[in-house]
């Protein structure tokens, strides 16, 4: 069974960075496409990165462009989300997730979930 952890949520202030890691299962890293989303309460799931396995094509929204890194290290099947200057609008679950094929930012496209981590930004 394929499983997807993140971790490195929290609290932190406007302006502030954190690093978002995803642990992956088997080797899901190595050939499969990696994506982040993020849902805010009352809001629709959200594309904020993806990366295909030969880290050719990383994409972000338009949101995270500038601010964000999607990266990945095969050897250790783990995936990151380097977050920085962040801001309140940020406030969300974050989930990384993984799919076999090219990167889209269509979520319902992905087939494998882990079950998020909380980031807050204050204001």
């Amino acid at each position: 069974q394929v499983q997807l952890v993140e971790s490195g949520g929290g609290l932190v202030q406007t302006g502030g960075s954190l690093t978002l890691s995803c642990a992956a299962s088997r080797d899901i890293v190595s050939r499969y496409a990696m994506g982040w989303f993020r849902q805010a309460s009352g809001k629709e799931r959200e594309f904020i990165a993806g990366d295909s396995p030969s880290d050719t094509d990383a994409t972000y929204a338009d949101s995270a462009k500038g601010r964000f890194t999607i990266s990945r290290l095969r050897a250790a099947n783990m995936v990151y989300l380097q977050m920085n200057v962040l801001k309140p609008d940020d406030t969300a679950v974050y989930y990384c997730a993984a799919r076999y094929g090219n990167t889209v930012q269509d979520w319902t496209k992905y087939d494998y979930w882990g079950q998020g981590t909380q980031v807050t930004v204050s204001s």
